[in-house]
């Protein structure tokens, strides 16, 4: 029976998991938490291929606990309660180590079911997840865990576990495998920090591996073919959207050009072209705004012509705007306008339109008081004159600050000189 090599050639011991040295390195807390034998329910949270399943594993092997292991994808209430019904028998006498793969898939009522028995530590829980515990799990159940974040493993630690599948491979095989250092090093680099990937990638390169002289080899041409597109981890619906789109919009508000077209690229690459759309039309008034007011103008058609053209060539639009928006000046006073005002009127102060300012445009009006005294602005020197617009309980009120950019500054001068002379 076909055996993965990744779960062949799986880790048994702290000292042969690559990567997560902030976790289980000489002085790492979970590291330490393990060696002292006492395990605290744990939600190990990460992207795929980091070692989650694998520490776990190696926990269970360090305690005399039964070992139970649900997917959430798959598993039911009832299998808990299987698990529950081996708590104090001699199935397991010392309590249960339950391993809850993807527990972000369980529901409410699932997760509440485990509560009462960790509770009690009849059941101590290592739940997995690729998603954000801190959305997905149940709010009773994380408060009784301590959550370990699994990171992208860097290329020099994955390199090692390239380097053993290939080594354990040859051993296997009757004909040696020959394979250069650079292929190593470039599985590594192309996986995404994903072990799982990088260890499977060697296992299709040497199974595809090149006769010649009574030997295997390896060819530097075909990982770019096992490996195609596997460096980017990306998910619509995951953190890993967020994250990126978190990082593309805060590029182009840092002015970091270079960093804003990385972004766009990997999210092009991913076809997401609904995002990066919408994305920029936020960034243009929110981060350039009144410094450039333009600019909103110049990314509609940008959008508009990549929407209209689609992928491929919509990048070049994208690439367009972003660039554009990345080197412009920067300006928030429109965001933190609104906001402010929003905060009042949310705060219950809103207060009356000032009558001078209601509608005229009705029989009775005037008899009541409506638009008496307005004064029309473009009937005055610079079509301006001075009257009071907020509601009474917030005349003083000021939202609008301007920005130090060239063109509010001109503004403010401009304001500043024409109301002076009233």
């Amino acid at each position: 029976m076909y055996r993965p090599l990744a779960d062949e050639i799986r880790p048994v011991s702290l000292d042969e998991v690559v990567g997560q040295r902030h976790l289980l390195g000489e002085d790492g807390v979970l590291r330490r938490i393990i060696d002292s034998g006492r395990i605290p329910n744990m939600v190990f949270f990460g992207p795929s291929g980091t070692g989650k399943t694998t520490v776990a594993g190696i926990i269970a092997g360090r305690t005399r606990r039964a070992l139970h292991r649900l997917n959430a994808t798959t598993a039911s209430i009832a299998d808990i309660r299987n698990i529950i019904g081996d708590v104090d028998t001699l199935l397991a006498p010392e309590g249960v180590l339950l391993y809850l793969d993807e527990i972000q898939y369980f529901n409410k009522k699932q997760q509440q079911s485990l509560l009462e028995f960790i509770e009690n530590g009849k059941i101590t829980l290592i739940a997995s997840t690729t998603e954000n515990p801190y959305f997905y799990v149940y709010g009773a159940l994380l408060s009784r865990s301590t959550v370990f974040e699994f990171k992208p493993v860097p290329p020099e630690e994955i390199s090692r576990a390239v380097r053993r599948a290939f080594t354990v491979i040859s051993g296997k095989e009757e004909l040696p495998l020959v394979w250069d250092e650079g292929i190593v090093d470039a599985v590594a680099r192309s996986c995404g920090g994903d072990v799982r990937k990088a260890v499977n990638a060697a296992e299709l390169l040497a199974a595809s591996a090149a006769m010649k002289d009574g030997k295997r080899h390896v060819r530097p041409e075909d990982v770019s073919a096992v490996s195609q597109r596997s460096s980017m981890r990306y998910d619509r619906d995951g953190d890993s959207h967020y994250d990126v789109i978190s990082a593309f919009q805060k590029s182009i508000r840092g002015s970091d050009p270079d960093a804003a077209v990385h972004y766009l690229a990997r999210l092009l690459e991913a076809g997401d072209l609904p995002s990066v759309c919408r994305r920029l039309l936020v960034v243009a008034s929110e981060d350039i705004g009144l410094a450039h007011p333009q600019a909103i103008s110049v990314v509609k058609a940008c959008v508009d012509s990549a929407l209209q053209l689609g992928l491929p060539e919509a990048r070049i639009p994208l690439s367009e705007a972003v660039l554009l928006l990345a080197t412009a000046p920067k300006s928030n006073s429109a965001i933190t306008a609104v906001d402010a005002a929003l905060a009042d009127i949310r705060a219950g102060r809103g207060g009356e339109v000032p009558p001078h300012l209601m509608d005229s445009h009705y029989p009775g009006a005037e008899k009541l008081g409506r638009g008496r005294t307005y004064q029309y602005p473009h009937s005055y020197p610079g079509h301006y004159t001075s009257q009071q617009y907020l509601p009474d309980s917030l005349k003083n009120a000021r939202y609008y600050e301007y920005g130090d950019n060239k063109a509010e500054s001109a503004a403010r001068r401009y304001w500043e000189e024409l109301k002076g002379k009233e």
